[in-house]
């Protein structure tokens, strides 16, 4: 029995399937295709590498190399003339450069006070205060409040009232408190005024002290002698 003859759309059919061993070699040099160009890419990467790690070293070394700059610190009434790295903290350029350690580096993060010196008048952490930026400002430190022999009130009351136990918070302390007590001179508010509604030349209460203190740490925990000093000394009294 013979085989149906192929109807015309059925040739036609035939005529247009893939030849499959043309598609193979066609699936196959794109195959190729890929994995050259990907070869290729890979290769420029890796010829790039060199390059990129010479400008990280380059940017590393300039990061880290020293930029000097002179200025003149006018500490305790004195002008001193240094040239420094313009990354040094006042902190250092006192401690390190002018020799005067009364002012402590204690966390050197800003958060404990010990470092505070008095900047044009206000207090500042000198941890955190780059040296350049006090270029030609008048800076007082613990060494520059006493008149001779005769202690600063707040030196004195501090020592009336034992406001100390190891003394190592004890210059910036007192620092705070000379600044705080011209601050409420000068009706400066904290946030105790505001919410006890004393906006208006706000007694120095023990809260009020507290509050305005609270910028400087006593590991040992002498605050309420620390209170009782700063109290003293805006009373204008001793002991």
């Amino acid at each position: 029995m013979s085989s149906p003859r192929c109807t015309e759309i059925e040739e036609n059919l035939d005529d247009t399937l893939p030849d499959h061993p043309t598609s193979l070699t066609d699936a196959e040099l794109s195959r190729r295709s890929f994995v050259k160009a990907a070869g290729i890419l890979t290769a420029g990467v890796a010829a790039g590498i060199p390059d990129l790690a010479a400008a990280e070293d380059t940017q590393a070394a300039a990061a880290t190399t020293p930029h000097t700059a002179t200025l003149t610190l006018k500490v305790n009434g004195t002008p001193h003339t240094l040239t420094l790295d313009t990354r040094t903290s006042l902190l250092d350029a006192l401690r390190e450069h002018l020799e005067l350690t009364g002012s402590k580096k204690g966390c050197d993060h800003g958060q404990c006070g010990a470092c505070t010196v008095l900047l044009d008048g206000r207090r500042v952490n000198s941890c955190l205060t780059l040296a350049v930026t006090a270029n030609g400002a008048e800076i007082t430190t613990i060494e520059g409040l006493a008149q001779g022999d005769t202690l600063h009130p707040v030196q004195a009351a501090f020592l009336e009232h034992d406001g100390f136990q190891c003394g190592y918070c004890t210059p910036g302390q007192i620092c705070s408190a000379v600044a705080l007590l011209k601050e409420h001179k000068h009706n400066t508010l904290s946030t105790v005024s505001f919410e006890t509604g004393n906006t208006t030349n706000p007694e120095l209460t023990d809260n009020e002290i507290r509050e305005r203190m609270s910028g400087n740490i006593c590991r040992c925990g002498a605050y309420p002698n620390i209170v009782a000093a700063v109290r003293a000394a805006a009373k204008g009294v001793s002991a």
